[in-house]
């Protein structure tokens, strides 16, 4: 739906708006926002909203804070969970006093990356996400604990599963906020939920993403509950990821679908799969960039942590699924909810892209199961591995042109430092384990 300044001015008035949160992503992919009374909003849509960019990690330091908030109009929601002294959100792109874009901007750097798309002759790239969250209980408190509210396995129905209602006031509230939302199920593991919503173009899918972890979190505290994206929350069964259905579209038409290939895939598709592939190790702190990410990517529970692809078979890092014609797309199976969405649809497009423009081979795919395979007959085969930890996965990253240029340079240092700053304070923390393990046997 598309907005202009006065739609959204009488929508104010008419839904006794008195706030707007303006409404932006920093590096690490945290949602932050300016809230301005709705006396300021003719200010706002005019793009001269300003805010201190120092103090937003991953901007700019304290010489050169001042920025612009500029509201993408269609992003224009009124949160449904307030009924009183209303509260309604815009996102927004984050441009410098000169009136240039910010390079370190997250959303700016997925629109980058697409421009580059575009230039290529791309429209579209039509993301759908899958992102899978827990559900943890409060203390009196209502901090969170680690006590889950249900035992349910996957697809389980109530009384196994115990977030049913809390999952379908999720639905509901996503759905009075325009989301199109296609199923909702319980996930393997005790307490773990999947919502899955419509595929949208690239901004749009992210913009969602952001939206979706606001609204789950918010509603998951309305029921007393703790909503959290962490990866790896608990030992010993499944993690949460956030696989992501791609294709790249041509006006109408879907260019990964070519109904005379055996697969029903396209050239184009394959070298954007080889791009993929080829780049996976290197995008792997972006895709996962947590310490805990790289407790999810083990063998053992159903997370891809080896770098192939099939249309058979969910162990490999990239699944065809069944669908073809407008349906053809890749879905990549390896980033987790942790990722800032801009920047991992941003560093897929252009490791994708690459492989297009190269016309880069896509190797066999791999039909067997790759969890039962030995190391041994993987490297024979020439399926490597993902990033065993955050360290690993940073040391790839700077050594990639595509990553890097994907990045910019202003985002790439400051994501980089940011995350070495977290490595070293995990290295040197001692752990739990560490006591189990040492205290009473040395």
């Amino acid at each position: 739906m598309g907005y202009t300044k006065e739609d959204i001015k009488r929508i104010a008035k008419e839904e006794n708006v008195r706030f707007i949160r303006l409404q932006f992503t920093d590096l690490l992919g945290s949602i932050k926002n300016v809230e301005i009374p709705v006396s300021q909003l003719d200010k706002a849509l005019d793009n001269k909203m300003m805010f201190d960019g120092s103090s937003i990690e991953g901007y700019v330091r304290i010489e050169e804070s001042d920025m612009y908030l500029y509201p993408d109009l269609d992003t224009w929601v009124v949160f449904p969970w307030v009924t009183e002294d209303r509260v309604a959100r815009l996102i927004c792109d984050i441009y410098m006093p000169d009136g240039t874009p910010f390079a370190g901007d997250p959303r700016g750097i997925l629109k980058r990356a697409l421009k580059e798309a575009e230039e290529m002759g791309f429209t579209a790239m039509n993301v759908g996400p899958e992102p899978e969250f827990f559900l943890f209980k409060t203390d009196d408190r209502g901090e969170p604990t680690t006590e889950l509210n249900d035992q349910g396995g996957y697809f389980d129905l109530a009384p196994m599963d115990m977030g049913e209602n809390c999952r379908r006031d999720i639905v509901l509230t996503l759905e009075e906020m325009g989301f199109e939302i296609e199923a909702s199920h319980h996930e393997v593991a005790p307490g773990q939920h999947e919502i899955d919503f419509k595929y949208a173009d690239a901004i749009k899918a992210a913009d969602q993403i952001q939206t979706f972890k606001l609204v789950v979190k918010t509603i998951a505290r309305v029921h007393g509950l703790h909503a959290t994206f962490m990866p790896k929350p608990l030992f010993g069964v499944n993690g949460s990821g956030m696989h992501c259905h791609v294709s790249l579209f041509q006006g109408n038409e879907n260019t990964f679908y070519d109904e005379k290939d055996k697969l029903g895939l396209s050239d184009t598709a394959r070298y954007f799969m080889a791009g993929i592939l080829k780049h996976a190790r290197a995008m792997a702190a972006i895709t996962n960039p947590t310490v805990n990410s790289y407790k999810r990517l083990v063998p053992g529970y159903e997370a891809p942590c080896y770098v192939a692809w099939s249309a058979s078979n969910r162990s490999p890092m990239i699944r065809i699924p069944a669908s073809r014609g407008l349906s053809t797309r890749v879905e990549i199976r390896n980033p987790d909810p942790a990722a800032n969405p801009y920047l991992a649809l941003a560093v897929m497009l252009k490791a994708g892209l690459d492989g297009i423009k190269q016309k880069s081979a896509l190797p066999a795919p791999t039909d067997r199961n790759i969890y039962i395979m030995s190391e041994e007959e993987r490297l024979d085969v020439g399926i490597p591995s993902l990033p065993v930890d955050l360290k690993e996965a940073l040391n790839e990253m700077i050594r990639s042109d595509v990553v890097c240029e994907a990045l910019g340079d202003h985002a790439l240092a400051h994501f980089y430092e940011l995350k070495e700053i977290e490595w070293d304070m995990y290295l040197t923390q001692v752990h739990q384990w560490e006591r189990d393990q040492y205290l009473t046997h040395y």
